[in-house]
């Protein structure tokens, strides 16, 4: 998962990662309301919200590359542990963030 500042800033993001294979898929969820805190002060920010399949092995090159093209400080990189998945998608999730070039599924 990584917000971002806006849409345009997620389809960006979202297409470098596709077109390098890094994910298979990005969904973009534009509306989302962060609260947080940020040096010392309680924020609010309208923001973007990108889920981002990918493999934990494709993890640290990601989060490189979205830090270098993100316009936040210190962008939300976090990554949820993967307990299960349909295995007709999980072939074609493996398919595009490797070497091939498959359809979804469906």
């Amino acid at each position: 998962m990584v917000t971002a500042s806006g849409v345009d800033e997620a389809r960006s993001l979202a297409r470098t990662l596709l077109e390098q294979r890094m994910a298979a898929c990005v969904n973009i969820v534009p509306g989302l309301e962060s609260h947080y805190r940020w040096q010392g002060q309680i924020e609010k920010s309208e923001e973007v919200l990108l889920l981002i399949k990918s493999s934990a092995e494709h993890f640290e090159a990601m989060a490189a590359l979205i830090r270098e093209k993100h316009s936040y400080e210190c962008p939300e990189i976090v990554a949820v542990k993967l307990e299960e998945m349909a295995p007709s998608y999980r072939a074609w999730w493996e398919n595009q963030i490797g070497q091939g070039e498959a359809d979804p599924p469906g």
